[in-house]
């Protein structure tokens, strides 16, 4: 079968609050997030596995907010000391140690403007290589919110949104099969519908059970 060209084109990633699908594995970090009224000292680390939806809820949380959301390299270019609004922060053990100090300066001037603040990240705090102590005491003292690993029903959602994602539609039958014979875990989600999607265009077929039992089979007789 002649074999389409692949062109690299961006994936769309919706992060919009009806895209986010709720599930026994997320339903308390969800709550916990549309109550940060109820924070202790206001700020929360909101902690999961790579692709459990960290980044598409603090989206979520900073439109409902009106919060500043930002990434680990922003910290050394924004002037912190005039945010007057609450802020959640992507990817925060990420954080490199040149920017410790302007991450401990955040904190502080969010806190004394009586504004919330959040952070995403794929461990609690206190696996953080964090070399500034008044920041490592800081971090280690929030509170924390947990997204689980998925359970067949979120896991099906996020295979969904993710083929979604990449506009490709998808048969009900190849997302059953791939809940019931994939490892559960939505960094596999993520690198076998890349995997799927990118067979899919190169053969020019559907994304359907068959196309989905290949590329898990493939995948699994090269071994970890």
């Amino acid at each position: 079968m002649a074999q389409q060209l692949i062109l690299d084109l961006p994936v769309r990633n919706s992060l919009d609050r009806g895209d986010f699908f709720v599930s026994y594995a997320n339903q308390l970090a969800l709550a916990r997030l549309e109550e940060p009224t109820t924070w202790p000292n206001r700020k929360m680390v909101l902690v999961g596995p790579e692709g459990a939806g960290k980044t598409h809820l603090a989206h979520v949380w900073a439109e409902q907010e009106r919060a500043r959301l930002i990434q680990p390299p922003d910290l050394e270019r924004l002037d912190i000391g005039s945010i007057e609004e609450s802020v959640a922060l992507d990817d925060a053990d990420s954080v490199k140690s040149g920017a410790e100090s302007a991450l401990l300066h955040l904190h502080n001037q969010v806190a004394a403007s009586g504004h919330c603040l959040l952070l995403t990240a794929r461990r609690a705090p206190r696996y953080w290589k964090v070399g500034l102590p008044d920041l490592r005491s800081r971090m280690e003292a929030t509170d924390i919110v947990r997204i689980d690993a998925p359970d067949e029903a979120l896991l099906s959602a996020v295979l969904m949104k993710l083929f979604a994602d990449r506009q490709n539609a998808v048969t009900p039958s190849a997302i059953n099969w791939l809940t019931r014979h994939m490892d559960r875990s939505f960094a596999e989600a993520q690198r076998i519908v890349a995997e799927i999607d990118a067979r899919a265009l190169a053969e020019r077929r559907k994304v359907t059970r068959d196309l989905a039992a290949e590329v898990l089979d493939k995948h699994r007789d090269k071994g970890p």
